[in-house]
């Protein structure tokens, strides 16, 4: 299959990545993007956000002839849609918007041809697989001589080009025989195993996996609120229910954020309202956590400047989503950052992660421990989590809202 020509259409934080390997695995990719930035730095052999190891595979690729990106499709025998799947809300309801993938299926309509992969992975609701059939059969393609399957992403920020190698993945065709095309496609470049299902099976078990770890934060973000009113330190308690064999309560934090935890479960809620009801209330227990959060910071200002009759200034440690990237989507530290921000406070950054950011002013990490700010822990970066930083943090009572020092 290595003399195959892949299109990976959408060069984010997926389709990047997915293209890099593609070429260090021997296949010739065209990747497309219509940013044309995007296009401009890939094929300078450069990358346009931060991701271990992504970097020397991306310059392997474009140095070796094997890797190309453009603003407009090119003919292939594989395309791989990796575009982004956002919410917009209808009637107070998050719901997903698949104009992207729509668009990108319309696209490629003209160049496909008998015997052609054609590959969803970007995360979308339940049919969207059998959408793609549908909108290429309307556009005069012989849908039974092509292969359509939907495969999507499992991997973690900060691990991706190991976990991309690694992790299992799950092959859904719209008909056997595309799903047979499509697993071998994929064990030609992974070590994880390959498990073949249909395609709404497929599309569900990704909503379905990132539905069940917000349930499960959820858990833990409810737990602590409940704890700050009983002044009981909620990480002692953690560790201690964790003894029990059968227990496993993850840690609380500021909210829940990134591009899939935070949005997945709204594909569900919108497809099922009646039969969601747990799943659209973890959400929303987590979307409160960072309100809650704000609340907390602003009471603990309030105190300052009672105590000092001066307006405090607040250092937020982390912008990011999680720990060590620079990825900022859905995130609920940045959130609390831009609130505070509106409401009138002084408020500064330290993210190591990232050089500048348009709203937010950033800071170095020296400067608010050795000025007069609240500090508020909001990810745990490892340059925050030192002994010296955690003695500063303890000196200026830092509130430990979610945990984040344990």
């Amino acid at each position: 299959m290595k003399n195959l020509t892949i299109s990976v259409i959408g060069l984010g934080y997926i389709g990047l990545p997915t293209a890099a390997l593609l070429a260090n695995n021997g296949y010739f990719v065209v990747g497309m993007d219509v940013d044309p930035h995007i296009v401009k730095t890939i094929n300078q052999g450069k990358i346009h956000f931060a991701e271990p190891d992504l970097d020397i595979f991306v310059h392997s690729a474009v140095e070796a002839g094997r890797l190309k990106a453009f603003t407009e499709l090119k003919s292939s025998d594989v395309y791989i849609i990796c575009v982004s799947t956002p919410l917009y809300k209808k009637k107070g309801i998050p719901q997903p918007n698949i104009d992207y993938v729509l668009d990108a299926t319309v696209n490629i309509a003209s160049l496909v041809k008998a015997g052609d992969l054609i590959i969803l992975e970007s995360t979308s609701p339940v049919g969207t697989t059998e959408k793609i059939q549908s909108i290429l059969r309307a556009s005069g393609v012989d849908v039974d001589e092509v292969h359509i399957s939907y495969c999507p992403e499992r991997v973690l920020p900060g691990k991706i080009m190991k976990e991309l190698v690694e992790n299992d993945r799950i092959v859904g065709g719209i008909t056997p025989k595309a799903t047979k095309v499509a697993s071998h496609f994929y064990k030609t470049f992974i070590k994880g195993n390959v498990l073949e299902t249909d395609s709404k099976t497929a599309e569900m078990c990704k909503l379905t996996e990132n539905s069940f770890r917000d349930v499960n934060i959820a858990f833990a973000n409810e737990l602590s609120l409940i704890c700050d009113k009983e002044g009981i330190n909620v990480s002692s308690l953690i560790q201690l229910a964790n003894k029990h064999p059968r227990v496993n309560i993850l840690q609380p934090g500021p909210g829940v954020g990134g591009h899939c935890i935070a949005v997945d479960p709204w594909f569900i809620v919108s497809m099922d309202k009646k039969n969601s009801r747990l799943i659209k209330t973890a959400r929303q227990i987590n979307n409160y956590k960072t309100d809650w959060v704000i609340e907390k910071i602003k009471r603990y200002a309030l105190n300052v400047f009672t105590q000092k009759g001066a307006k405090p200034k607040i250092a937020c440690l982390g912008l990011s989503f999680k720990p060590d990237v620079d990825d900022l989507r859905e995130s609920p530290a940045l959130n609390i950052a831009v609130s505070l921000m509106d409401q009138g406070y002084e408020v500064v950054a330290v993210e190591p992660n990232i050089i500048t950011h348009k709203i937010v002013e950033l800071t170095e990490l020296d400067r608010v421990l050795n000025d007069d700010f609240i500090l508020v822990l909001l990810v745990k970066h490892k340059e925050f989590l030192v002994q010296p930083i955690r003695e500063k943090l303890m000196y200026f009572n830092t509130l430990d809202f979610c945990g984040a020092l344990a």
